[in-house]
């Protein structure tokens, strides 16, 4: 079988398309979200991919769990994926999504993880030194960490910047066996 975000692809380029070209792009990120957590809760991943269900009994489920979440459009998407028996890659989609729309607005989601507290202004400090590094808007969601000892880790997409105490110390442990 192929892997799940081969499948996701197309569906979340004809989504995203949809949604850039109705300039509706939050309310599809919405959308995707609700639908995606639906689609990946255990109970219901064992109902919607049960194979004596039909289509559309599997796609009224997801829309009537939805409720008033699902615009005419998103009730369609998911008839859609129903159709092909591809609900069960609505959280690929949801991820892809995302991104697609994260490339779309140069923006880029980041975490922050500190043992202490963090201040606005230093909030605001890594914010726009990561908008200069990563050369897009960056929106920065802290964390406390209080196993670390100090410092703090930054994650955004593919990039760690590891600023802890104990990841220095792990650095100075690996250079001292070399």
């Amino acid at each position: 079988m192929a892997e799940k975000a081969t499948i996701a692809r197309p569906y979340a380029q004809a989504a995203f398309e949809l949604a850039r070209d109705s300039q509706s792009l939050k309310q599809w990120s919405d959308m995707l979200a609700v639908s995606a957590l639906i689609a990946s809760d255990d109970n219901m991943a064992d109902v919607l991919s049960n194979p004596r269900m039909i289509a559309a009994d599997t796609a009224s489920i997801v829309i009537d769990v939805s409720g008033d979440n699902l615009n005419e459009e998103g009730k369609n998407f998911v008839r859609l994926l129903a159709e092909n028996h591809r609900i069960g890659v609505l959280p690929e989609i949801a991820i892809l999504f995302e991104k697609m729309r994260a490339d779309h607005e140069r923006s880029q989601e980041a975490v922050m993880i500190s043992a202490f507290p963090v201040s606005d202004a230093q909030r605001n400090k890594v914010a726009a030194a990561l908008k200069v590094r990563l050369g897009r808007d960056v929106t920065l969601k802290c964390e406390i960490n209080s196993e670390l000892l100090g410092g703090a880790i930054i994650k955004a997409g593919d990039l760690v910047i590891d600023g802890s105490a104990r990841g220095s110390l792990e650095k100075l442990a690996n250079d001292l066996r070399q």
